[in-house]
């Protein structure tokens, strides 16, 4: 079993002391990612470019693992205002509408009020 830790460099990680993402054999597992551009550590006000960082990161995690959203089988998104998803669609059917990856939506609280929307994937490599 090969198993490899992902860092996106964001200071979250060593903080707290997590990993972006864990690979074990072909499966991926991201972390809850948020809409921070980790190279200026900034954060848009608008929700929709959040959920496209979002992504982004995402994407770039799963690049650093051999895999691609294509590979995503699995989504959870968490926002704390629930009239927020809808405006997310566009984003998410962008990134996600040929995968269709199985998916769940949670209203909760994010540990930054900046934070509008959280995503968090499992994916699995296609051998």
């Amino acid at each position: 079993m090969v198993r490899k830790l992902i860092s996106s460099g964001s200071v979250f990680e060593h903080q707290i002391g997590y990993s972006r993402a864990v690979v074990d054999d072909d499966w991926i597992f991201v972390s809850g990612t948020t809409g921070f551009d980790y190279t200026s550590m900034t954060i848009s006000e608008d929700l929709a470019q959040q959920a496209e960082q979002c992504l982004k990161n995402i994407e770039s995690a799963l690049r650093q693992a051999d895999a691609s959203l294509k590979d995503v089988v699995r989504v959870t998104y968490i926002l704390p205002n629930a009239k927020d998803f809808e405006p997310c669609w566009p984003v998410l059917r962008k990134y996600f509408g040929e995968v269709r990856p199985a998916s769940t939506m949670i209203c909760a609280g994010l540990i930054d009020p900046r934070m509008k929307i959280e995503i968090e994937v499992t994916a699995r490599r296609r051998s």
